[in-house]
């Protein structure tokens, strides 16, 4: 056979079907892995292969999707083999036999590459030259271990692909358009493209919207439509013909790699191979590695008056936090909130659903706080309790209102007394959340969101917590909100957050109103640690004279944290709204605002 890189100057390549589901639906346990059928059933599996073949596939994917340490354990290494083995006796020199390598859930970037590295290798000594790594959501390890095979084998043929929605994001929330255009750039990755998740038509438009360079090599495996559910088993009733001309769409668009994912059969392929056959294609330019046409657009400019003033070295803006209501009256928290805003405050953050029990939808208040009294509000968003299409419906309906600023953080963990009634909705964590909203700002809002994050300066291993927020600003985080600073250690990894980050910081300013507040802080609150001395100075103090030690401490903790910070970040206890105007009067007093 030809060296693949020259078949494809001039042909299309059309990969086979779904192993996965065409499998499932020829066998009796559908919820067993199919790739430990290279080792149970190898003969199913290689009558499958052929079935791909005869129906005019020249390229086929090894049974080993799911084939890694974590799913197979000690069995990974020979169902790899036998895969590798079962698809090349399949494939004679008829068809190109494609590593298949699956998304692999490892605990960290590190633990994924070595996975990765693991599944590459052991196909490497199969004498593997082809690999497919497919249905991503992220390219996290995927670079690393292109350059790992190259090195071992330079002439190896790396195809990478990503399943996206048909808005063009991942279930990860990264943005299809970024994800291709990191893969373009790689000198070790030949060929990058779809697959999964979208139906035919729909992955024809995302394709449509790429404007990749006439060099790249792209290829297209969608679904054969959507799933359906009938009993315990999923079904794909998409039309053979149909999917075929969608591929010969796809063909137009640009993909020379072409072939389906769940739901494919011999039957779509053989419907494929005929559409596929109506015209020629132009001769594939030299690939340059390089992207300059996948152009990502800047969303428009405009005014976002609380972060121009985080932006003014001469001011110091205060964010107040006030807590939404616990029911349906929102009359004290308005009228808190104007308060707020006459005393100067430039915009209120509204905090979602704290210690994880309901309140007033965050969101919806800063909308209401927008329309109303026309104050910025930073909603606080949380990880905890929104899967990645709800979010972006709420981000939408948030750009519509005229919120410009969100507050992404992970959110309290359910209390384990009502884990039973309240499930929690965990799509990714806050630094994954950033990203999304980054990509959403650059490919679907009209006007941008500043995306800010949390700094906890007082956690005892403060350079993870370091670590993270530079994830965070990677992700486009513009800005952080810490936690109160009420220790002499809070405040000197403050200093060190300041030295590090690159993006604003708003200190964390909470007033401690009585010996009670203070100890149930340092006790039932995770994030917050007050001095020992701050405790003993409450003792016996009553309500005014709590709250007069409670101005002068604010004011002294803000004393200290100006030169490090943009702006400051109020809390206000049990609703107080008057002893916050109190405190940002004493700041600005005192002038540190």
């Amino acid at each position: 056979m030809r060296k693949i890189r020259e078949y494809l100057e001039d042909h299309i390549l059309l990969f086979d079907g779904a192993m996965g589901t065409y499998y499932a639906q020829h066998n009796d346990d559908p919820d067993r892995p199919c790739e430990l059928a290279n080792l149970e059933t190898p003969q199913a599996v290689e009558d499958i292969h052929r079935a791909y073949i005869r129906a005019g596939c020249g390229a086929i994917k090894t049974n080993t999707f799911g084939a890694n340490r974590p799913n197979l354990g000690e069995k990974c290494v020979p169902v790899i083999q036998a895969g590798y083995e079962l698809a090349l006796r399949a494939a004679g020199k008829n068809a190109y036999v494609f590593a298949d390598i699956g998304p692999i859930d490892a605990p960290d970037d590190d633990a994924l590459l070595a996975e990765y590295s693991f599944a590459a290798f052991s196909f490497l000594a199969c004498g593997a030259r082809h690999f497919l790594f497919e249905t991503n959501s992220s390219d996290h390890g995927l670079h690393a271990v292109a350059k790992r095979i190259k090195e071992r084998a330079p002439d190896a043929f790396i195809l990478v692909s990503f399943a996206a929605q048909p808005d063009g994001f991942t279930r990860e929330g990264r943005l299809l358009g970024d994800l291709i255009r990191a893969s373009v750039e790689d000198e070790n990755i030949d060929a990058v493209g779809l697959n999964c998740v979208s139906g035919a038509r729909h992955m024809a438009e995302l394709v449509g919207r790429l404007s990749l360079p006439e060099d790249v090599l792209l290829s297209a495996m969608p679904n054969a439509g959507y799933p359906t559910v009938r009993g315990q088993r999923t079904y794909y009733d998409g039309d053979p013909r149909y999917f075929a001309s969608q591929l010969s769409a796809l063909r137009d668009r640009g993909a020379r790699i072409l072939g389906g994912c769940c739901g494919t059969t011999p039957e779509h392929m053989a419907a494929a191979v005929s559409a596929l056959k109506t015209s020629a294609i132009p001769k594939l330019p030299l690939r340059s590695h390089k992207a300059e046409d996948v152009q990502a657009q800047e969303p428009p400019a405009e005014p976002n008056e609380f972060w121009d003033m985080l932006c003014d070295p001469d001011r110091k803006p205060f964010a107040v936090e006030l807590d939404s209501p616990v029911d349906a009256d929102v009359t004290k928290f308005m009228s808190g909130a104007r308060e707020l805003r006459d005393a100067g405050a430039s915009v209120i953050t509204v905090a979602d659903c704290p210690i994880a029990r309901a309140r007033m939808d965050s969101s919806l208040m800063a909308c209401k706080l927008r329309r109303e009294l026309d104050i910025d509000a930073l909603p606080h968003m949380t990880c905890r309790d929104r899967n990645l299409n709800a979010t972006q419906a709420l981000l939408l309906g948030l750009c519509a209102e005229g919120v410009r600023n969100v507050l992404i953080i992970t959110g309290d963990p359910i209390p384990s007394a009502s884990r039973d009634e309240v499930k929690s909705v965990y799509n990714f964590n806050s630094r994954k959340l950033i990203k999304y909203v980054d990509s959403l700002n650059a490919a679907l809002l009209p006007v941008p969101f500043r995306i800010f994050g949390a700094l906890n300066v007082n956690v005892r291993n403060f350079d993870m917590q370091l670590k993270l927020a530079q994830e965070k600003e990677e992700n486009g985080a513009a800005g952080f909100l810490t936690q109160p600073v009420l220790t002499e250690q809070a405040l000197e990894n403050l200093k060190l957050a300041r030295r590090t980050l690159r993006g604003k910081l708003l200190g964390g300013i909470i007033p401690v109103v009585s010996q009670r507040n203070a100890l149930f802080m340092n006790s039932e609150i995770s994030g917050i640690t007050v001095d020992e001395k701050i405790i003993a100075a409450y003792e016996g103090a009553d309500r005014a004279r709590g709250e007069e030690l409670a101005v002068d401490i604010s004011a002294a903790v803000a004393a200290a944290v100006a030169p490090y910070v943009d702006g400051y970040y109020l809390m206000t206890p049990f609703g107080r709204t008057g002893l916050m105007t109190r405190i940002m009067d004493r700041i600005r007093a005192d002038g540190n605002a």
